[in-house]
């Protein structure tokens, strides 16, 4: 039975898997912060349905409490280590059965076993957070082995500590015109995909939010980075299909065999 992945704007995605629902990130805001969203209708409420959800780091942009608290009671919810202190607002959500994970757990929601892997980023609620929680990435293993990578910059021992995969969900911009060494920028994905070399791609976080007048400046760092993704993954890793899905659209994906 394929996977089934929804990419609903930003970092937030839908994967389907033995009958499991699995979200990534949960944002259904229109705005955060100096942040808009400018691409995409807001998910509706069905996105909201999981069985299970994950959350890479604590950036306001991927823990995002006001969208988790629209989860149903009795959620599974996967937070890096340290979360609910950082985090105030988590600790109200008690309807939710949060579990706070480092790499190398291992939690088994129904057919599915996900295992927590690094991620080289910055994990601290900003802009204050004297409180450090790690960044984590996710690999979601039933019947395919789905790599969330959150938020994350290119390490060599990539492949290695993320083990086999058969899709990948990378991060490919930002809201600025620059990216640190601790993000996924379009070509560094690529190269990412030459790391990992999976069956299959799709990618995320761009061109769903962006600040306030930066569209009318530099509309191109909002635009391109899918495309150039797709160009770029054709030079580095040529066996890996790519799948640029529109906001709310979905791909079913074969395992390898």
């Amino acid at each position: 039975m394929p996977v089934e992945v929804t990419w609903w704007g930003h970092a937030t995605c839908t994967v389907e898997d033995s009958d499991i629902r699995v979200l990534t990130d949960p944002l259904f805001a229109r705005r955060l912060a100096h942040l808009r969203r400018r691409r995409g209708a807001l998910p509706p409420p069905a996105a909201w349905r999981a069985d299970v959800a994950l959350v890479s780091h604590l950036h306001a942009d991927h823990l995002h409490v006001p969208s988790l608290a629209r989860l149903a009671p009795g959620t599974r919810l996967l937070v890096p280590r340290g979360a609910p202190r950082a985090v105030p607002g988590l600790r109200r959500l008690t309807q939710l059965r949060v579990n706070e994970v480092v790499p190398g757990d291992e939690t088994v929601v129904g057919g599915l076993r996900i295992r927590v892997v690094p991620a080289r980023h910055d994990g601290r609620r900003l802009p204050l957070g004297p409180h450090r929680s790690p960044a984590l990435g996710y690999v979601v293993q039933g019947e395919a082995r789905t790599y969330f990578a959150g938020d994350t910059g290119l390490f060599d021992s990539m492949a290695e500590e993320v083990g086999p995969v058969d899709v990948a969900l990378l991060p490919v911009g930002g809201w600025g015109p620059h990216l640190g060494e601790g993000h996924l920028d379009a070509a560094r994905a690529a190269r990412a995909l030459a790391l990992l070399k999976p069956r299959s791609a799709v990618p995320v976080h761009y061109g769903t939010y962006w600040p306030i007048g930066m569209d009318a400046v530099r509309p191109h760092e909002f635009h391109t980075p899918g495309d150039e993704f797709v160009r770029l993954s054709a030079l580095h890793a040529p066996g890996v299909a790519v799948h640029r899905l529109a906001h709310g659209e979905s791909v079913r994906l074969e395992a390898a065999r």
